[in-house]
């Protein structure tokens, strides 16, 4: 009989592929996409907060590094890492649906790309300079997994490396499926690590009001913090 934590981590998992499931079908193609004003403005913001993060540990451009991304999805944040100097060969993904995957595939096919659970990843120890998520988290809300979900992280990567994270920082009450991770629990997801979170993202409801009127705006209500709703960090082992 296989323990009952493995019984939750299988239910944890299904859960969340119907959850991605029923998003898929709620949820229009187009309401992330790039051709809405909103989606411009936050990508931008986002990206602009890593790369300064990644600049402020000299590892900003990427060229000669290894990247994984957890929760990859369809490749999206793999190609940016390309602009950012990763060679193809260099780029790594996994994420728990196979479609998603398969388009990421057409768009990426030099890329090591697997589908399944980041609480087991498939790859040795010490395999990667950067592993990132992106609001990969915060759709997991079983603790155990979450738990070792950042083991997993910390374990395939390399010494000197960096995590880079993105999520929400607080929960949504419109969205029962997900979770915000606070500053506290960061840092006693990845203990014994030095974590550098700076919070980021104008609250989404907020942004796509204030945003297709006006970029100046946006950004200046993006300067009071507790109007932020998500951490960029940067996250590395100290021993």
């Amino acid at each position: 009989m296989k323990p009952v934590i493995d019984v939750k981590l299988h239910g944890e998992l299904d859960r969340i592929r119907a959850e991605y499931a029923r998003r898929s079908r709620e949820i229009a193609p187009d309401f992330y996409g790039w051709q809405r004003v909103v989606t411009q403005y936050n990508l931008s913001r986002t990206m602009n907060a890593a790369i300064r993060g990644l600049a402020a540990i000299d590892m900003f451009p990427l060229g000669g590094r290894s990247v994984l991304d957890i929760g990859c999805g369809e490749g999206n944040w793999l190609l940016e890492f390309s602009q950012w100097g990763v060679s193809a060969g260099d780029l790594h993904g996994l994420d728990l649906d196979q479609q998603r995957l398969s388009n990421a595939r057409q768009k990426l096919p030099a890329a090591e790309l697997h589908c399944g659970s980041a609480g087991q990843l498939p790859w040795p120890d010490a395999s990667f300079d950067l592993v990132s998520q992106f609001t990969v988290f915060t759709s997991v809300l079983q603790p155990q997994l979450r738990s070792s979900m950042a083991q997993e992280m910390l374990r395939v990567l390399k010494p000197a490396g960096a995590i880079l994270w993105y999520d929400f920082r607080l929960n949504n009450p419109r969205n029962p499926n997900v979770r915000g991770i606070g500053a506290a629990e960061l840092r006693s997801l990845f203990s014994g690590c030095d974590v550098r979170l700076q919070s980021v993202t104008l609250a989404p409801p907020l942004a796509r009001v204030v945003v297709p009127c006006s970029w100046m705006a946006a950004l200046m209500l993006e300067k009071l913090p507790f109007l932020r709703t998500h951490y960029v960090g940067i996250i590395r082992k100290t021993h």
